[in-house]
């Protein structure tokens, strides 16, 4: 089995790596192919995962290259998780909206629509060369905003499924706090990739006991500091939220932290350049424990449990996924991409039902999808109206003047990386 990674670079990647040795009875892989076009990075990168590959006994062969072409060519499925514009790009993303009083964040509001618009065109061009090479293959995006890039991967008819680790790290810590096993922790999660809602805590699999209640009850304070939300808000939606709700329901105290606090963009540029020099040392031969501040926790699993699903090897029958609605949220659009557990198999991800959805989750749903539209229509399009409605569109944005100036924000930070202007 051939996979390739597209943003092979990453210092990520000794994560994914990781799981793939670990795992390598769920998932064989016998070349993995790291595509970067940063030869210094690739190089320190691709060298770790060769050493942890032969530390735990994995047969496969790992390949570097700056050739997309050549390393997509014969791959069994590609992984996407590329920055376009770099830590320097997201720096920018989640300062420039600050100016209006709008949250500054890489994946939603006005800074995550600057990355849609950098990285649809982008993802586009990778997925139809890998078309081109093998229309078989099929296509795991992690590459944020992951519901707007596997919208348009969909739209164009590629073989594609989004990924996030939100619900299989709340998984894991529920587990934890439960003192279960994870496979044991089934989700009723329901919403758009980064606006999320665990609904149920089911335990033994979709149909079992719902220990949500008792899960607040006896570990409420817990949950809530790890999301940092506040415990009565989560007792009175009933529910708890991916922690990127915390951008919505705490917007301007979030706002007031990122004025005084250094961006979670410098904080990261400073971790790759630990991490890199880490990656450099010949003797290291494992994800060192510093990889966990990156962020990612659990991605290398979930990717894993996909690819092998996809791939015919197995993987767990039920998988939280981005894919499209085709009718299972009834009060969005057929083809909008929504994040619930799905089956995933040869054929791609089938969503389960979803019980019905309090109608405090569905309209901020709705509102975002309809956001989620309009931001793809610029980033297929262009012009500075399409921007413009996309912004106005937004919760988090909203105002006619807020809209106004960050359209001429978003252009002025994002030239270099958008044809059109």
């Amino acid at each position: 089995m051939r996979l390739t990674v597209v943003g092979g670079g990453s210092t990520y990647t000794p994560e994914l790596v990781d799981g793939f040795a670990r795992l390598r009875d769920t998932l064989p892989v016998s070349e993995l192919v790291l595509v970067d076009p940063a030869a210094e990075r690739l190089k320190l990168v691709g060298g770790l995962a060769r050493r942890i590959f032969a530390r735990q006994g994995h047969p496969g062969r790992v390949v570097t290259t700056s050739d997309l072409d050549a390393g997509v060519a014969d791959a069994d499925a590609v992984l996407l998780q590329l920055r376009v514009g770099g830590q320097a790009a997201r720096e920018r993303d989640e300062t420039w909206p600050l100016e209006c009083g709008c949250l500054g964040q890489e994946t939603t509001g006005a800074g995550g629509l600057a990355k849609a618009l950098r990285t649809v065109p982008v993802v586009l061009d990778i997925a139809e060369r890998v078309r081109r090479a093998n229309p078989e293959a099929w296509i795991i995006d992690f590459t944020n905003p992951v519901g707007i890039v596997t919208r348009a991967l969909l739209k164009e008819g590629h073989r594609a499924v989004g990924l996030c680790n939100v619900a299989i790290g709340l998984q894991r810590k529920f587990a934890a706090l439960l003192g279960t096993e994870p496979g044991e922790v089934h989700l009723d999660h329901v919403g758009l990739n980064h606006l999320t809602w665990e609904t149920a805590v089911r335990l033994g699999g979709p149909d079992g006991e719902d220990v949500l209640p008792r899960l607040l009850a006896e570990h409420g304070d817990a949950v809530a500091a790890d999301l940092r939300l506040p415990r009565p808000l989560l007792e009175r939606l009933g529910a708890i939220p991916s922690y990127y709700l915390r951008y919505y329901y705490l917007h301007d105290e979030v706002v007031g932290e990122q004025r005084v606090k250094p961006s979670r963009a410098a904080e990261v540029a400073a971790l790759e350049r630990e991490l890199l020099a880490m990656y450099a040392d010949p003797a290291l031969d494992e994800k060192p424990a510093l990889l966990a501040r990156r962020g990612g926790a659990f991605y290398s699993e979930a990717a894993v449990d996909v690819a092998a699903a996809l791939l015919g090897g197995g993987g767990s029958p039920y998988q939280v996924v981005n894919t499209v609605n085709g009718g299972t949220l009834p009060f969005l659009p057929d083809d909008a991409v929504i994040e619930v557990p799905a089956a995933v198999g040869p054929a791609g991800a089938k969503p389960l039902p979803v019980p019905g959805v309090d109608p405090l989750f569905a309209g901020l749903m709705a509102n975002v999808t309809a956001y989620e539209e309009l931001a793809l229509d610029a980033a297929l399009r262009g012009g500075r109206n399409r921007v413009f409605r996309a912004l106005l569109a937004h919760p988090l944005v909203g105002q006619y003047a807020y809209a106004d100036q960050l359209t001429d924000l978003l252009l002025a930070h994002n030239r270099e990386h958008l044809a059109w202007a």
